[in-house]
């Protein structure tokens, strides 16, 4: 997994509460069977008519968003169903970072263990990040995982807090298995002193 100091990206908002992971990676594409390639059907029924049409309204699919790495929404992102599908769409489509005021516990674990970082702020600061994407023309955020600082150039300055053992997953870019191998000598060893009492019996 890819390690997280910092990034810069453009913004991109979806303005709607209580996001589903339905919503997010609709279920008929669930087949797939890699961990790559979901990008392209992030938020299908939302970018997407029935006929196949792209939907001009929706904020992915205007110009001003394309490229965008950075996506803000509102309370309750990643409800629904627990599929990891989800966060690997959001990567896949090009997100490393989600803001919102508050997640789905099993979504908001899952961004962690996939490279993402989801950002939790108030109310009010994500409002206000809304205001500035709509004010500003290819507006970006810098995060710095580092420090746990959300800036602009517009004189924005959050400090974020975060739990540091997830903190530390993203900054070393570990997941679950990344991190038990990263006691792997120990593993070894304990392996071979079991083989040893074994032989013993």
């Amino acid at each position: 997994m890819e390690a997280f100091q910092k990034h810069t990206g453009l913004v991109a908002p979806v303005d709607r509460v209580n996001v589903d992971t339905d919503a997010i990676i609709p279920k008929q594409f669930l087949k797939r069977i890699e961990r790559t390639g979901f990008g392209q059907f992030l938020f299908f029924e939302w970018r997407f008519d029935q006929s196949g049409a792209v939907i001009p309204d929706f904020s992915l699919n205007q110009p001003r968003y394309e490229g965008a790495s950075v996506l803000i929404s509102r309370a309750n992102f990643g409800c629904g169903s627990s599929r990891e599908h989800a966060p690997w769409a959001i990567l896949d489509y090009g997100f490393k970072v989600v803001i919102a005021p508050s997640y789905a516990d099993i979504f908001y674990n899952n961004c962690f263990k996939n490279g993402i970082l989801p950002l939790k702020l108030s109310e009010e600061q994500v409002e206000d990040l809304f205001q500035r994407t709509a004010k500003h023309e290819n507006y970006k955020l810098h995060v710095d995982l580092e420090n746990n600082k959300l800036t602009d150039d517009y004189g924005l300055h959050i400090e974020f807090t975060l739990d540091e053992h997830r903190r530390q997953f993203l900054l070393q870019g570990l997941d679950d298995i990344g991190l038990t191998l990263q006691h792997a000598d120990a593993i070894s060893a304990y392996e071979v002193k079991h083989k040893e009492r074994l032989a013993y019996k």
